[in-house]
C-alpha cells in the first residue's frame, strides 16, 4: 500500500484542510516545513523519501482561478509524481496539467458533470492517468451529475468500472483533518463490490489506521494532518513495512 502525502493549495499557499469547510482553511503549520509555501512543503516530502504527492488545487475546484503556476514550480523543483485534483471536467484542462507535470489527473465527482467525460478522459489519456474521486460528505455523494446518471455511490463506481476506470479515491470530506478515523464500513462494502485500485482519503489518524487499511487491500492512503502534526513519522512507516514509493 502506498502512503501518499496531501498538499491542499489555496491562493498559492498550502493550507490545513478540515472537514471540507474551505472558507475556514488557514495556512498550514507543519512539523515538516518551516513555511506554508507549497513548493517548500513538497520539497520536504521529497526529502523524506516520498515519490508521489496528491495536490488539491482548491481554487480550481471551487471555480475561482487556479494554482497551475504553483503546480509547474513544484513539478520542476521536485520531480515528484503528482496526482492532481483541479476540478477537471474538460480534456484540454487535463492535457494542460499533464504538460505542467501531472502524472495522474483526478476527476472529482464534486465537479464532474457527466460520466461520459470520464470515458473520454480514459480513452484520450489512458486508464493509468485517470483517477475518479468519489467525493462524499456526511454520507452524501457530492456531484453535479444528471440525476439519471446519479445513483448509489457504489453503483456509480461500478458504472465507471464498466467504462474502463481502474483507479478510484474514496474521499470523505467530513473526515478530512478531523482525526476521526476512516469510514471503514463503507470502505469494506466498496472493496467487496469493485475490482478497482482503491485509495482512501479523510480521517487517517495514525500508523494503526494505515496497518488496517493495508490488511484490507487498499492500494493507497492519502494522508495530510497526521503527517504534518508528526503523529505519523516516516521511520514508523518504514518499520511497519508500508511502502512510500
Amino acid at each position: 500500500m502506498k502512503v501518499i502525502p496531501v498538499i491542499d493549495i489555496l491562493n498559492g499557499v498550502a493550507v490545513h484542510a478540515v472537514k471540507g469547510n474551505r472558507k475556514e482553511y488557514k495556512p498550514l503549520k507543519s512539523v515538516l516545513s518551516e513555511s506554508a509555501d507549497s513548493q517548500d512543503v513538497a520539497k520536504a516530502f521529497q526529502k523524506l523519501g516520498f515519490a508521489e504527492v496528491y495536490l488539491a488545487d482548491l481554487n480550481a475546484i471551487m471555480g475561482n482561478d487556479d494554482n497551475f503556476s504553483v503546480v509547474k514550480r513544484i513539478a520542476k523543483a521536485t520531480g515528484l509524481q503528482l496526482m492532481i485534483d483541479a476540478g477537471v471536467n474538460e480534456i484540454a484542462k487535463a492535457k494542460r496539467l499533464i504538460q505542467l507535470g501531472a502524472s495522474k489527473i483526478v476527476v472529482g465527482t464534486e465537479t464532474l458533470t457527466s460520466i461520459g467525460f470520464v470515458e473520454e478522459a480514459i480513452r484520450t489519456l489512458g486508464p493509468q492517468r485517470v483517477v475518479v474521486s468519489l467525493d462524499m460528505k456526511n454520507g452524501q455523494l457530492l456531484s453535479k451529475l444528471n440525476p439519471c446518471e446519479l445513483s448509489d455511490p457504489i453503483d456509480v463506481l461500478l458504472k465507471l468500472q464498466r467504462i474502463g476506470l481502474t483507479q478510484a479515491i474514496l474521499l470523505d470530506l467530513a473526515r478530512v483533518g478531523s482525526r476521526e478515523g476512516v469510514a471503514m464500513a463503507f470502505l469494506k462494502k466498496v472493496l467487496e463490490c469493485v475490482s478497482l485500485q482503491v485509495f482512501v482519503g479523510g480521517g487517517v489518524r495514525d500508523i494503526d489506521d494505515l496497518i488496517k487499511l493495508n490488511k484490507l487491500g487498499v492500494s493507497g492512503a492519502l494522508v495530510a494532518t497526521a503527517l504534518h502534526s508528526g503523529k505519523i513519522k516516516v521511520k514508523a512507516l518504514r518499520r511497519d513495512g508500508l511502502k512510500l514509493l
